[in-house]
């Protein structure tokens, strides 16, 4: 029977990975904004990268990458994807050996009296399975993994990180740290919260290099540290330009709520399974930082915390809490997925948490319970529809002709709908009268507050002559208040109009991220 339980427990975790694997490739929706622009930009020949991303607002590593993988593999909607999916699954065997690692406390593991070191790795293998099969079917992760964005390699490297600081632990040593700052100068290369957690780790490196059993190594990680903020000193003069030109002008910035709403995100968010995932989450994380197991059925919660995991707590917290913060004095947004820095730590903050349940039943149960619901929030992302490009770029594709204009209100609807439109057309955008390829951010408020709706009208009226205008409009966007409908108003002036596609059909099961209407306006 013990053989029999054992090979049905191998055959599940199999199946689940598969499913995992399978899933970080399996998406239908067009890319939307975000995924567009990333793939125009890095389309274009790599010296004209830089300067792109100085008007975008984003750091380089991701955009070079892509540019190369796309030389490699193309530029087709799956191609692009595909680099997400495949750091997505590397970084799963990855994700096993660094719970494992933290939950053996792997550093110190040989000089644990023999008693206690099978209890210590028993501790790390439940933490290494855990966590592996909690980022396989994690909401969060299949979702990034699937968009062809720089968050699913922040997440491997955000497990990197926190594998190169246990290595560091175990062996503090000049190669150890150089790991650590190689991984570090990736992630200020990949995305700006990575400020968040240097500035964080630095904190922490720097209070137990003063303090505490682990001196040397937490002196060495501090330099480490140093090593990987000197490597961004080039890009250094970027930052700071796109730090007073661009930051966040499509959102708000959010409140101290966030942090809460941060593990949601990671348990799926408003979907049903999402919340119901979130409730284990709170609990594993409460077990995790409190819990210390008594026997099969007693759990004693220490108000003084729980020595394995304090320090990675601390550090997703507090990194969290400074991104509010820095988002709430320099007017930026906080978006779910800037989290993305602190995905893997937090996922391995929950795995740890099973390892307070004595009963290998129980921490059966609720493990197998978390992946059920994380897969039943991650399915819906293979049909879910991030933007209604490709329905809009059909309706012009099947009906438009060479010489007709397309134009945008706001930019913002550019990216996604011109990739996929054929044929030769004249295209414009709102609000600086530019083509739909590459949104400028640059002063972006101000941009929109020196445009004028009326003049764009006539300009694209005057574009148009005798061919037919198509009007690709959406009026949610942070800043543009009446301005796309005031547009479509002053085109009704010159020739009728007729709705083609409608923002966010009622037939749609799911809310789509980018909605967007189709407006046609026949020539006279």
């Amino acid at each position: 029977m013990p053989d029999r339980r054992a090979f049905v427990l191998r055959a599940l975790v199999v199946i689940v990975l598969v499913s995992a694997v399978v899933l970080r490739f399996l998406t239908r929706s067009p890319l939307w904004l975000d995924e567009a622009l990333t793939v125009n930009i890095a389309a274009r020949p790599v010296s004209q990268i830089p300067h792109l991303l100085r008007d975008d607002g984003a750091p380089p590593l991701y955009y070079y990458l892509l540019h190369y993988w796309m030389a490699v593999f193309g530029t087709g909607d799956v191609a692009v994807r595909a680099l997400a999916g495949v750091c997505g699954v590397i970084n799963l065997p990855i994700a096993w050996l660094t719970g494992y690692r933290v939950g053996s406390r792997w550093w110190d593991l040989d000089q644990a009296p023999p008693e206690a070191r099978a209890d210590r790795e028993a501790r790390g293998r439940v933490t290494g399975w855990a966590v592996t099969l909690l980022l396989a079917s994690s909401p969060f992760a299949v979702y990034y993994d699937t968009e062809a964005r720089m968050y699913g390699l922040v997440v491997l490297l955000g497990t990197l990180g926190v594998l190169a600081a246990v290595s560091l632990l175990r062996k503090p040593d000049w190669l150890r740290a150089l790991g650590v700052a190689a991984v570090a100068a990736a992630l200020l290369y990949s995305h700006y919260w990575a400020l968040y957690v240097v500035f964080i780790g630095g904190v922490i490196a720097l209070w137990c290099s003063v303090r505490g059993p682990h001196l040397r190594a937490a002196r060495y990680g501090l330099a480490g540290l140093v090593v990987a903020c000197l490597t961004f000193v080039p890009w250094l003069p970027t930052f700071l330009f796109q730090l007073k030109h661009t930051g966040t002008p499509w959102a708000m910035p959010a409140d101290y709520t966030a942090i809460v709403f941060t593990f949601t995100q990671f348990a799926g968010g408003a979907s049903s399974p999402g919340r119901a995932l979130a409730l284990i989450f709170f609990f594993l994380l409460v077990l995790a930082v409190f819990g210390i197991p008594q026997d099969k059925t007693h759990v004693l919660l220490d108000l003084r915390t729980r020595p394995g995991i304090r320090l990675v707590t601390a550090g997703v917290l507090a990194t969290l809490l400074v991104a509010i913060i820095a988002a709430k004095a320099s007017g930026t947004t906080f978006a779910d997925r800037y989290t993305s820095v602190v995905a893997f730590p937090a996922i391995l903050i929950f795995a740890y948490g099973l390892t307070a349940v004595s009963s290998r039943p129980v921490r059966h149960g609720i493990l197998a319970a978390a992946v059920v619901l994380g897969f039943a929030a991650s399915i819906p992302n293979a049909q879910l529809l991030r933007t209604q490009a490709g329905e809009v770029a059909a309706a012009i594709n099947a009906q438009a002709r060479p010489g007709d204009v397309i134009a945008y209100c706001p930019d913002q609807l550019g990216p996604s709908v011109s990739r996929i439109v054929s044929g030769h057309y004249k295209q414009i955008t709102y609000p600086r009268g530019t083509g739909p390829a590459i949104v400028d951010w640059v002063d972006y408020d101000a941009a929109i507050a020196r445009a004028n709706p009326f003049r764009f009208a006539q300009r694209v009226e005057k574009l148009a002559g005798n061919r037919t205008i198509w009007y690709v409009s959406a009026p949610q966007y942070q800043g543009f208040g009446n301005l796309c409908q005031d547009i479509a108003i002053d085109l009704s002036r010159y020739r009728t109009g007729k709705t083609i596609v409608a923002n966010q059909p009622a037939d749609s099961p799911f809310e789509i991220y980018e909605g967007m209407s189709l407006e046609r306006f026949a020539a006279r």
